[in-house]
């Protein structure tokens, strides 16, 4: 297994993790150098795509990456301004939103399942499976349409605890089995602080260009802060793991946040350390008479 990549950001799984201690904004000032920074990324994006092309070639590991937010964290942005030097071929975006029928008649882990990056692709999960212990968490009516089996009419404080409790144990499960099998697991959270997530929503609102990012559904989450930050406090704490550790990465400069999850992706694919596979001397002498016969023809 791949060890997490210590960073600054890293919650580490001995870590007694407070989301009132996570940063939204970069700790030093002297890090935003606008120029410095895109300068920066526009390297780790060129690397990336080489060590990708590296995966692709080798076909025996797997990177998948996760992202989860509140509303206008910059996840989308984020993943088209970190990944854009990549072969589309090797990598491969799945959103998740509202379940659909057949989604619910699978257990809650399914859906991304059949998304998972094969061997030599990265895979990117906008959402997961992490908000079956997010915005379940907050919404615990939704339950009933999952048609658990065994779910009390009454839903109480100690059933609902056993529920979070074994589905994070499904989730490390889950997540070791991956790993086990080729399948390298970093997860993020884009810390966007209340504030900036207010700016960000009048933003849109005054820009008619961006009226279609807006939707009012959104600031019924947003009345809903606490309990979200409540949630992923506790599902983090439950679910950084060695195997598929979580980074949580101030989001409240889109650049700043950027670059930190280029260079942890980054840093994952040097410590997976693709290669192009090997040949051997049959093969070689294969491909010499196949070269002589080509360089023959007329």
């Amino acid at each position: 297994m791949i060890k997490a990549i210590n960073t600054p950001y890293l919650v580490s799984p001995d870590q007694n993790f407070n989301v009132s201690d996570a940063l939204t904004t970069p700790p030093d000032e002297t890090e935003l150098i606008k120029a410095l920074l895109k300068k920066e990324l526009k390297q780790l994006r060129k690397e990336i795509a080489n060590l990708q092309y590296r995966l692709f070639a080798e076909d025996k590991q797997s990177l998948l990456l996760v992202f989860q937010a509140m509303d206008a964290a910059g996840k989308d942005s984020t993943i088209r301004a970190v990944l854009s030097g990549v072969n589309p071929a090797g990598c491969h975006v799945s959103s998740f939103k509202k379940p659909s029928a057949e989604e619910l008649d699978h257990d809650f882990l399914w859906r991304s399942a059949i998304r998972l990056p094969e061997r030599g692709r990265i895979g990117v999960f906008n959402r997961s499976y992490y908000e079956e212990t997010l915005v379940v968490r907050v919404h615990p009516e939704y339950l009933r349409y999952q048609r658990l089996p065994d779910l009390p009419e009454k839903l109480n404080e100690t059933t609902l605890k056993e529920l979070w409790q074994a589905r994070f144990e499904s989730i490390n499960d889950h997540e070791k089995h991956l790993s086990r099998n080729g399948t390298v697991i970093i997860k993020f959270w884009l810390n966007v602080s209340r504030d900036e997530q207010k700016r960000r929503f009048l933003s849109r609102l005054n820009t008619p260009r961006k009226y279609w990012k807006f939707d009012e559904g959104d600031l019924k989450e947003r009345a809903l802060w606490d309990e979200y930050m409540h949630a992923y406090q506790e599902t983090i704490n439950a679910t950084s793991t060695s195997w598929a550790p979580w980074y949580a990465i101030p989001a409240d400069n889109k650049l700043f946040m950027r670059v930190e999850v280029a260079r942890t992706i980054l840093t994952t694919l040097q410590a997976m350390n693709p290669d192009f596979p090997t040949v051997g001397e049959e093969e070689k002498a294969k491909f010499a008479k196949i070269r002589q016969s080509l360089e023959s023809e007329l």
